[in-house]
């Protein structure tokens, strides 16, 4: 079939095989480009290993420390008429790029939080590497399933207290808009905690532990956001941030728990199929790019996690941690002079305005990446066989 974009909202409805390994390679390319990685980690289990910052780890972990690396994630596989979803086709590319490059790498395609994927993923891991010496949580999903109860909860992207007005880029139509969200309310912010919270990362780290896959002196690490304060009651303030301040709480148990160094790092605001769905995030990710491309400190998913890994968790002395025991390589973001200059455009920004004043075509180009789209050396009006494999999963 030939395998053009069809994006409804802020998701693609297609993805291209060929676009998507193309992509994995160009972050496979800039980790090698760094040079080894001394004394980095050697197996590495990631749980939401096939898009953004999950796939980014698993690449940098692979490509610059030459770890073992075991992929969770939940993925459409492709049929005769349909494509995959891109996560699928970026671990099959993964695997095979990694394959061949002489690197262990096996893939779990399903239900990260229920205990039938833990136990195949134990059992992966023991047949394999043996245990595991970093573990990254990178997980996110509109709702999960608890094994203990049953019982399904559903998270939402709302405001905590009151409803929340301001600016918003309607990325379908390229138009400046305001928008009005409205409060959580009952048991929103439970439920989303129970999503998105650092509940299930407990659960897989006591899981590996009790298994006796957990290496001794293990690292882990899970993902969160911050960012200005515009975008704090939808995010930090709001039901999701909750459920961040649970991750945080979770990652204090897990070291107290298995003498694990588990940390939260704080990463910068990128295009996501996650970012993409928060309201209000694309309009201040598109000045964003527009500053930091101009003061040259842009960096990319696989630029934030290359970053993390050498001048944070595998530094010779130690990671650095701010006032709440975080890493923050949202650093560069959070500079005061960027700050200032984002600010500054945020009340002047309108549609008639937004290709000058921001960096829209760089969102667009960087969103449709995401799903195989746009990638240099891709005949995009050829016949594609959307029917590839994972090879572990084949």
């Amino acid at each position: 079939m030939i395998i053009q974009p069809r994006i409804r909202g802020f998701i693609c409805l297609t993805a291209h095989p060929e676009g998507c390994a193309a992509h994995v390679q160009e972050q496979i390319d800039l980790v090698k480009s760094r040079g080894p990685l001394e004394g980095g980690p050697k197996s590495v289990l990631v749980v939401g290993a096939s898009t953004g910052y999950g796939l980014a780890s698993r690449i940098a972990a692979a490509y610059g420390s030459g770890a073992a690396t075991l992929g969770v994630f939940f993925e459409k596989p492709p049929t005769e008429k349909k494509t995959a979803s891109p996560g699928y086709y970026n671990s099959a590319a993964f695997e095979k790029a990694a394959t061949a490059d002489g690197l262990f790498a096996r893939s779990l395609n399903g239900d990260a939080f229920s205990e039938e994927l833990k136990q195949q993923a134990i059992q992966l891991i023991k047949e394999g590497p043996g245990q595991v010496d970093l573990v990254v949580y990178s997980l996110a999903s509109p709702r999960r399933t608890d094994p203990t109860n049953g019982e399904t909860y559903k998270s939402v992207l709302k405001p905590v207290g009151q409803a929340f007005s301001a600016k918003n880029l309607n990325t379908d139509k390229k138009e400046v808009e305001d928008v009005t969200l409205p409060p959580a309310e009952g048991d929103d912010v439970a439920q989303t905690v129970k999503v998105m919270g650092g509940e299930d990362w407990e659960l897989w780290m006591d899981a590996l532990a009790e298994a006796g896959v957990l290496a001794e002196g293990a690292k882990s690490v899970a993902y969160s956001y911050i960012g200005p304060e515009v975008t704090w009651p939808i995010y930090k303030d709001g039901t999701i941030g909750q459920a961040k301040e649970d991750v945080e709480r979770a990652a204090r148990a897990i070291s107290q728990k298995h003498g694990a160094q588990a940390l939260v790092s704080v990463n910068k605001a990128l295009v996501t199929q996650a970012s993409s769905a928060i309201p209000v995030v694309p309009l201040y990710i598109s000045l964003l790019y527009k500053v930091m491309k101009a003061k040259g400190t842009h960096e990319g998913c696989i630029e934030q996690m290359d970053r993390l890994l050498r001048s944070q968790l595998y530094a010779a002395a130690g990671p650095s941690l701010d006032e709440a025991g975080r890493i923050r390589i949202d650093d560069w973001e959070m500079d005061a002079e960027v700050q200032a200059e984002v600010a500054a455009l945020w009340p002047r920004v309108t549609t008639e305005q937004i290709d000058e004043m921001s960096d829209f075509a760089g969102y667009q180009a960087e969103f449709l990446k995401l799903f195989g789209f746009g990638l240099p050396g891709i005949d995009y009006t050829a016949e594609t066989d959307p029917l590839v494999e994972v090879p572990s999963l084949a």
